[in-house]
């Protein structure tokens, strides 16, 4: 069944009254995951951020991801780091972060990307973006039929990216997507993110009801 992969806003810039906001996201449902996201801020600002939050998801169950920064990862005891295209080989992060650390790839809309990266060894794969984001701008628009493709090959966990929202994720459940990256589609919705977890993982369960699934 497709899990919730929360991501966080691009910016924090009070990471205790953030810390509000994401623990009323977890009090509305099941997360899997949380990356910690922060571009083009100084490392100290990404520590500050780490060690208020950090704590949060991991007395929750819910893995802290450190997007970009294998480095930073290690030395803030992240769970795992989020690795793109431009950023770091696979292999190199995961020299850095050593074998128990999770390590996820973007593969923005190329199954080579994917293969190479499932091949290697990653724990999941990222394909996106499916739809126009509010956090980052498209420059790989991804279709839902390389969700459907990889769920059907691999057994490597995949993650959509990229500008989900309760009211457009359907199509992403029903081909298949393991994990659902979510950023503005939680942090922005109407009646709050709380609301929003909750909601997300409605559509989660309805679909697993619906295939027979527990």
């Amino acid at each position: 069944m497709t899990r919730l992969y929360l991501i966080s806003p691009p910016r924090i810039e009070h990471p205790p009254i953030f810390a509000a906001e994401l623990r009323a996201a977890l009090d509305g449902g099941d997360v899997a995951a949380f990356q910690l996201r922060l571009k083009d801020v100084p490392d100290e600002a990404i520590a500050q951020a780490a060690d208020t939050l950090r704590p949060i998801c991991q007395q929750r169950g819910v893995a802290f991801i450190l997007n970009d920064r294998p480095d930073l990862a290690v030395k803030l005891d992240c769970d795992g780091v989020h690795v793109g295209q431009d950023d770091m080989p696979y292999a190199e992060a995961r020299r850095i972060v050593g074998p128990d650390r999770q390590i996820g790839v973007t593969c923005k809309a190329s199954r080579h990307f994917a293969m190479e990266a499932a091949e290697a060894g990653a724990d999941y794969v990222a394909f996106g973006a499916f739809f126009s984001s509010t956090t980052k701008p498209v420059t790989t628009p991804a279709d839902v039929e390389i969700v459907e493709w990889w769920s059907g090959l691999m057994e490597v966990p995949c993650v959509a990216i990229g500008g989900i929202t309760v009211e457009n994720c359907r199509p992403l459940i029903e081909a298949g997507a393991d994990f659902l990256a979510v950023a503005g589609g939680v942090w922005d919705y109407r009646e709050g993110p709380e609301a929003a977890v909750r909601a997300f993982n409605e559509l989660f369960a309805a679909h697993g009801s619906a295939d027979g699934q527990p």
